[in-house]
Formats: structure tokens, sequence, C-alpha cells
């Protein structure tokens, strides 16, 4: 464990949590491209989607993210993103996803 959000997952690096359940957690992203921005991080290390196993902690990333959007008051629509390696602009290779909302997001993103 010695990725950057495994060491946030296993609590040596301090985040602010918007939430937390025994298979992921999510937190305020510290550089945020939108009011609001939160990356969903499964506990369990996988590297990317390419390296996703059949069964894991990545099989709830979706409902989370609809959950928390939910609790964060994001009626009005948000943006679920999950970047595949270095062109796509994964920089940690933990699988993360991107819930960006509180405005009105533009397409293409970039």
């Amino acid at each position: 464990m010695s990725c950057l959000f495994c060491r946030i997952v296993a609590g040596e690096i301090p985040a602010s949590k918007v939430h937390e359940d025994e298979r992921l957690i999510a937190f305020k992203d510290v550089n945020p491209q939108a009011p609001m921005h939160v990356l969903i991080v499964p506990r369990q290390e996988i590297a990317g989607v390419a390296s996703v196993p059949e069964s894991g902690d990545h099989q709830f990333l979706l409902n989370a993210a609809k959950t928390i959007a939910e609790q964060l008051g994001l009626a009005n629509g948000y943006r679920i993103v999950i970047n595949q390696g270095l062109d796509a602009g994964q920089t940690v290779d933990h699988l993360h996803a991107h819930l960006i909302g509180g405005r009105k997001l533009r397409w293409p993103p970039g």
C-alpha cells in the first residue's frame, strides 16, 4: 500500500471525506475542477479500468456515485469521469472516479 490513494484509504494521509463504507472511500479533490469535485476510491487496490477483476470493490463505484451526488444536492446534474492511463489524465495508479458538479458542465471536456 504505497500509492497516494492507498495511504488515504489507510488513514495515513488526511482527506475531507464525504462518504466511507467497507468497500469505498470518497473525499473532496484537493484540486477541484468544479464547485463539487469528489474522488470515489475503492479500498481494493486496482491500477485502473484496464485491470479490473470480475468482482471486487470497484463494482460499487456507480452506486456510490449516485448516493453521494444525492447527498451533496447535485440534483441538476453531475459528471462521473474515470480516466485510464496517462494519455487520459490518470495520475494515480489506483482506480477512482471523479464526481463533478455544482455548475453547468461543458462538452467536450478537454
